[in-house]
């Protein structure tokens, strides 16, 4: 059973640089433990103990695993499955400014 697995950036140190590699199982998490087998750590960064890292979001032929039965997610031949780390923060300039700062300076300076 092949299932193209798409590796974020972040997580493609483990794969060598490949931006997609081949897995098997029945399951997400048998998925997970094969990807291990070739591409050692991956699977910690995916999975904390037996549920999937809060802060990895895990898709499914473009479902969200979550909505389905999360690592207990069944997989079929020619499923695509994409591992992408959620994205926080954002930028200091997007910051509201407080009441009466002027762009560009700092507080004292001239």
């Amino acid at each position: 059973m092949a299932i193209e697995v798409r590796i974020p950036t972040i997580l493609r140190t483990y794969t060598d640089g490949a931006k997609a590699v081949e897995g098997s199982g029945a399951t997400l998490a048998d998925l997970l433990n094969d990807l291990d087998a070739r591409h050692t750590g991956i699977r910690e960064r995916i999975v904390d103990g037996e549920n999937l890292r809060r802060f990895v979001n895990v898709y499914l032929n473009d479902e969200d695993v979550r909505f389905l039965d999360g690592i207990d997610t069944k997989l079929a031949d020619g499923d695509n499955v994409t591992i992408l780390p959620a994205v926080a923060g954002g930028s200091v300039a997007a910051q509201p400014r407080p009441a009466g700062a002027v762009a560009g300076r700092r507080a004292g300076s001239v």
